[in-house]
């Protein structure tokens, strides 16, 4: 019996072995040659156009995210490492576990060569960590005054099918970097910054040193009228969700609060409230330690975005000459504001435009009518009050200075009572006689 055609065409295993033995021992000499004889310039380019040919009989398109921009960091990378952490699969055989520094909570990320495959609109994306050794090189480090040394590029490869490239490129990409902002605000932990006792002393390096904040006080444990509550959040959600509408109008995107009373009335347990709500560090600043506006100005600036300045007695941090006419300097500033300003918070108080009119109109015949009140008290304080009966006057002595208390008669003003242990002066003489 003779073996069939079909058969007799098909290539014996120990022939296929052969060959293709023969192959990679012939492409390991060809690459030895290569790496041997031809420059690292001319051997990158060769293996960039063979590579360049093998992709394109492919339908996958591939993105590198580098964690260097030349040799700035690549604020991609951070975000895509970010995002990949709460995807990993739980039957990942491999992963890396860190404690960031100043962090209360642990951080998950690949490890080299590993994959994570992630789905966005019905879309298959394919994410890969790799490293490669480089010559050795200094990029940037996070203090901005220390250059970081680095050995290796960190990189992602990010692989999904070439007909979605706009979609990942203009839509997918934007949902990893604001996903990947909203959880590092999750994990994050709330810091309490102050300044450094040396931050005058020329040693460069951040003015403000910090700590975690663990205050437990929220908007559900204090205690607070449930209406002005509710005001104040609701102030707070509005503020940050105008973060556009502020810069649109031109202004700087801040809120303002004055808290006033005395110790143990809830002033900082509000802040910390505020702080926990929005999850803002907060900035303690005391203004008697700042020698010049400069100091308080670079101070500002060093704070970062999304915080809580909080300036401690602000009301005792100034040197007043003369406190009576600076009180009533300040009085009158509260009760007679800049218009432009009361006016301008009005109008940011709310979104709907008849309630804002509404509004506006109340608060402008508010002021008109305190305004009124006012001018009358005034007027009455200017008018000479005469002693009435039975009221309990003071007269100074001219020549000691003592304080007589004494009642007068309300028709003439003459002495009628004199009070129980009081001490009049003498009119002759001027001593004082115990009466």
């Amino acid at each position: 019996m003779f073996p069939s055609r079909t058969a007799a065409q098909i290539p014996s295993a120990k022939a296929m072995i052969s060959a293709a033995a023969s192959a990679a021992a012939t492409m390991m000499l060809l690459r030895s040659l290569v790496k041997e004889y031809l420059p690292r310039e001319l051997r990158s380019y060769i293996f960039y156009k063979f590579e360049t040919l093998i992709n394109s009989f492919s339908s996958e398109l591939t993105l590198v995210v580098e964690e260097y921009d030349n040799l700035n960091h690549n604020n991609l990378f951070k975000a895509a490492e970010l995002y990949l952490e709460p995807i990993i699969p739980p039957d990942a055989k491999k992963f890396k576990i860190s404690l960031p520094k100043k962090e209360s909570k642990f951080s998950l990320s690949l490890d080299r060569y590993q994959e994570i495959v992630d789905t966005f609109n019905g879309v298959t994306l394919k994410w890969k960590f790799n490293t490669k050794k480089v010559p050795t090189k200094y990029v940037a480090s996070s203090d901005d005054f220390n250059p970081m040394r680095i050995s290796e590029d960190r990189f992602f490869e990010l692989s999904f099918h070439k007909k979605h490239k706009d979609m990942v490129i203009d839509v997918y990409l934007k949902h990893v970097i604001k996903k990947s902002k909203e959880l590092k605000e999750d994990k994050r932990s709330l810091k309490l910054f102050t300044l450094r006792h040396d931050r005058m002393s020329g040693r460069g390096g951040d003015a403000w040193q910090s700590v975690d904040l663990h205050h437990p006080s929220t908007f559900d444990t204090l205690a607070m009228d449930m209406e002005a509550k509710r005001t104040i959040m609701e102030d707070l959600d509005r503020f940050v969700k105008r973060k556009e509408l502020y810069r649109r109008v031109g202004k700087a995107w801040k809120r303002g609060y004055l808290l006033f009373g005395p110790p143990g009335t809830g002033k900082s347990s509000l802040i910390a409230a505020i702080a926990n709500y929005l999850k803002f560090d907060i900035y303690d600043l005391e203004l008697t330690n700042l020698r010049t506006n400069s100091d308080l100005r670079n101070l500002m600036i060093s704070t970062e975005n999304k915080s809580i300045l909080v300036v401690e007695d602000i009301d005792c941090s100034i040197e007043i000459q003369d406190r009576l006419a600076q009180a009533r300097a300040m009085t009158a500033s509260r009760h007679n504001p800049a218009p432009f300003n009361q006016v301008n918070q009005q109008l940011l108080k709310c979104e709907e435009p008849e309630s804002v009119l509404t509004g506006l109109i109340e608060f402008l015949e508010d002021k008109k009518s305190e305004r009124s009140k006012r001018e009358d008290g005034n007027r009455d304080n200017n008018e000479e009050p005469g002693p009435a009966e039975g009221e309990l006057a003071q007269e100074l002595d001219g020549n000691n200075g003592e304080v007589v208390k004494k009642e007068v008669d309300g028709s003439n003003g003459e002495v009628v009572k004199k009070e129980e242990g009081a001490v009049e002066a003498d009119g002759e003489n001027g001593k004082i006689v115990m009466g």
